[in-house]
């Protein structure tokens, strides 16, 4: 009975993770297109030679697919041209709260898919994006306006030495009074869950 099987599986297991640390650490919602191709062809590969006898040539083809990955990312760093056919460009999907219907339909994507990775950031109203994104890796792009920003230690330690100073003014005309902010509106993304049909649905044509 043989066991060339045995030292194969093992040899198949030290080779691809070999590969694979060559190839890169990133995890699959972060690869392009090319390392996904690259990865999925890897695993595919090393799969066949247990049960055969061409695994030094599996292995071969597997680094070969390696550096030719390689050699596409050094490309991609030395012209954007090449990067742009390769890996692609952001698109944009939201700009000042308002939804991109354009992009949303070459890209094929629907405003609940949208809704359910804005949700993920913690996200809860359209109104308060000033960009939003979807990145070539599949990531969607996030910047806040100014008003739903978190607040940083910085602007917190400012607005405490302002409060203590108005404290000390408010001293001397206790009359005075600051007004109250009203909240800009918008439909909160997280009640559209317990909420059947949402307040504000968007354009059928983009549901």
């Amino acid at each position: 009975m043989e066991f060339d099987w045995m030292w194969k599986a093992v040899l198949v297991v030290l080779a691809g993770t070999l590969l694979l640390r060559v190839a890169g650490r990133k995890s699959i919602s972060q690869m392009t297109l090319a390392q996904t191709v690259i990865m999925v062809g890897i695993g595919s590969l090393l799969v066949q030679p247990v049960a055969g006898k061409n695994i030094w040539t599996t292995i071969g083809v597997g680094l070969i697919l390696v550096l030719t990955l390689m050699f596409m990312e050094y490309v991609q760093v030395k012209s954007d041209t090449v990067e742009k056919m390769i890996t692609g460009q952001s698109k944009m999907l939201v700009e000042n709260g308002v939804l991109n219907e354009k992009n949303f339909k070459k890209l094929r994507m629907t405003v609940d898919q949208l809704e359910m990775k804005l949700r993920q950031q913690g996200v809860s109203k359209l109104s308060d994006i000033k960009w939003a994104t979807l990145e070539p890796n599949g990531q969607v792009g996030v910047e806040l306006m100014e008003r739903a920003k978190p607040v940083t230690m910085k602007e917190f330690e400012k607005l405490q030495a302002q409060v203590e100073r108005l404290i000390n003014m408010l001293q001397a005309s206790p009359e005075a009074r600051t007004p109250v902010r009203q909240d800009p509106g918008g439909e909160d993304l997280f009640k559209e869950i317990t909420q059947n049909p949402a307040v504000n649905p968007p354009p059928k044509h983009l549901q």
